[in-house]
């Protein structure tokens, strides 16, 4: 989890030789419908908007910054 000024990212990293499974996009499916969910729940609220990423975790490390992690994501 990040938060930034204007959202919060659920960012998940996987094997990039297992982006493609049929479980992972499954669980990325599952979890984008889960921030679409809770953003209407906390934007009706005053609270921020979530976001979702799914990471290749070659590009993660440690002086990688979240706009990088989240352009390196998976799309939809």
């Amino acid at each position: 989890m990040a938060e930034t000024t204007d959202s919060i990212w659920m960012i998940e990293g996987k094997a990039r030789n297992q982006l493609a499974s049929a479980e992972v996009l499954a669980k990325k499916e599952a979890a984008e419908l889960w921030c679409q969910r809770a953003s209407e729940h906390t934007v009706k609220h005053g609270g921020k908007p979530w976001k979702y990423a799914l990471v290749p975790h070659d590009v993660v490390d440690e002086n990688m910054s979240l706009e990088f992690l989240v352009r390196a994501g998976v799309s939809a």
